[in-house]
């Protein structure tokens, strides 16, 4: 590899697949749209990605690719069955890079995975435009992986957990590739927010993706993995509202398109499987990385306890106020019969032993529902998979978000991603009807801190902090003053000590209904 034409104004690259031609903006070289796997469709849907073949010529990186299907993708291959499409959407495994000085800089790589509920997201998101990161001296790159249906869902047939198939081969293409970005191969952090937060703990628990990166960061870890049994049930529901079975024969002749209309009636409908699928019915999405045996040999907090990541150093936290995102009831009245049954769903102790009344006598209903909400969906798997790195005798930091700018949400979920990125800007904070007065003379402070935490964590293997233990729980606080302390979350941490996260599996046995 080597890079092409160099000091002209649009960079040329030689990659293992060809050639590609970014363009210079602000001081940052960006090549947007690169393939790093063939189409997932026609002959390849629902199988595990394959290499992109070699193209002759130049290939112009200057867009981003396709999104993968989902609700808001408009690409002609959402109504194909053979991904035979005249307009290339059915091209969606694509990636970008942002290089501060391409060439043989050998500077550090940070791989992000994006977020969206396993469900949706693509890495055109401007809110994830890696230049702020890339200006401070790392390559920085995204990609754009399968997800619902076509990435997650537990189809007879096919590998499990395709959509983390592809990170897995975005990350092969950024060993074999990044370097005449000016990337250094040897030093890669793979970063992920919520379901990309869950991606990253999967990977450090995959061994096919050993080797791939040294550094790992989970921002907001979901707490769903799902046993092949509960997979399997929500896969048979959303294919029985097509009038198909969940294998591969029959789902291939379907439209991605109808596959989505399908996921979507499911979703409404959820609350309706509590009592077979358990908590995961109450949840923003029905998808989660399938704990196979295979794949996935285990969930990852039995991994890094048992030392799969003992020689990854991991950065891991969450916000404060995670469920205010998704807590629809936020800002009205709960009664207290409403908080006691999501406390009697979620908690993993009543409170007769100890449990959130006890520990928050101060809060009210909705504020309990909330509480435990945030504590079993992300802060608590957050917090114990930080445990089990420990446990496994690898490095691990802790951090909480607890800055907020706005009065109706708190520390929200996603909120660190903005701050990260730097896309959230002091005059957006300025304009919210509900900001805190001082909040826009904040924002980029608290965003230059953690930006700059993660980059020295991506450069060194250390963002700057005592390193988190069971008995000091050392924890980066992020608020208008970032300060070092005990983990602050100490009353919830006390109820869930005991508990041990793993697989979500199917509450009672099922037909092949999926749960109806």
């Amino acid at each position: 590899m080597r890079v092409e034409g160099w000091g002209s104004f649009e960079p040329e690259i030689r990659t293992t697949a060809g050639i590609v031609r970014g363009r210079w903006e602000n001081a940052v070289a960006i090549f947007r749209g690169i393939p790093f796997a063939e189409s997932p469709f026609g002959a390849r849907r629902f199988a595990a990605p394959v290499a992109v073949q070699r193209w002759d010529g130049v290939r112009d990186a200057l867009e981003f690719g396709p999104p993968v299907p989902q609700t808001s993708h408009r690409g002609s291959v959402m109504s194909s069955v053979s991904g035979s499409t005249d307009d290339d959407s059915a091209d969606c495994l694509t990636l970008n890079v942002w290089s501060p000085e391409p060439g043989t800089a050998r500077l550090p790589v940070m791989v992000w995975i994006h977020g969206g509920r396993y469900l949706e997201g693509a890495a055109s998101n401007p809110h994830q435009d890696g230049a702020t990161l890339a200006a401070c001296g790392v390559v920085m790159v995204s990609m754009n992986y399968r997800v619902g249906v076509e990435g997650f869902a537990h189809i007879a047939g096919a590998p499990d957990n395709r959509g983390i198939l592809d990170q897995i081969a975005a990350l092969r293409w950024v060993q074999d590739n990044i370097a005449a970005f000016g990337g250094d191969p040897g030093n890669v952090t793979v970063f992920g927010q919520s379901a990309g937060a869950g991606s990253v703990a999967a990977l450090l628990a995959m061994p096919m993706a050993a080797g791939l990166f040294r550094r790992a960061i989970s921002q907001s870890l979901p707490g769903t993995y799902f046993s092949p049994r509960l997979a399997g049930a929500i896969s048979a529901t959303i294919a029985a509202e097509l009038g198909v079975r969940a294998t591969v024969d029959e789902l291939a002749g379907i439209p991605p398109r109808a596959l989505i209309e399908a996921t979507d009636a499911v979703i409404r409908k959820m609350p309706e499987f509590v009592e077979s699928w358990g908590p995961t019915a109450l949840t923003p999405t029905p998808f989660s990385p399938v704990v196979d045996g295979v794949v996935l040999p285990a969930a990852p907090w039995h991994s890094l306890a048992n030392g799969a990541a003992r020689g990854i150093d991991l950065l891991i936290g969450h916000t404060r106020d995670e469920y205010s995102l998704f807590n629809a009831r936020r800002g009205t009245e709960m009664t207290d019969e409403q908080a006691t049954a999501a406390l009697e769903r979620l908690a993993p102790v009543s409170d007769s032993s100890g449990g959130y009344r006890a520990a928050y006598p101060e809060a009210a209903p909705e504020q309990l529902y909330e509480l435990v909400n945030s504590d079993w969906l992300l802060r608590m798997p957050s917090l114990h998979l930080a445990d089990a790195q420990y446990a496994g005798h690898g490095p691990v930091w802790l951090y909480e978000l607890c800055w907020s700018f706005r009065r109706d949400q708190g520390a929200s979920h996603s909120l660190d991603m903005l701050l990260v990125f730097g896309t959230l800007s002091a005059d957006e904070v300025r304009g919210h009807p509900l900001a805190y007065p001082n909040a826009a003379n904040e924002v980029l402070e608290v965003s230059y801190q953690m930006r700059s935490d993660w980059v020295h964590f991506a450069t060194t293997g250390n963002p700057g902090w005592a390193s988190y233990d069971p008995g000091s729980r050392s924890t980066r606080v992020y608020s208008a003053q970032p300060t070092t302390q005990p983990y602050p979350e100490e009353r919830s941490r006390l109820i869930w000590h005991t508990h041990r996260f793993d697989s979500l599996d199917l509450c009672q046995s099922v037909g092949a209904g999926g749960g109806r």
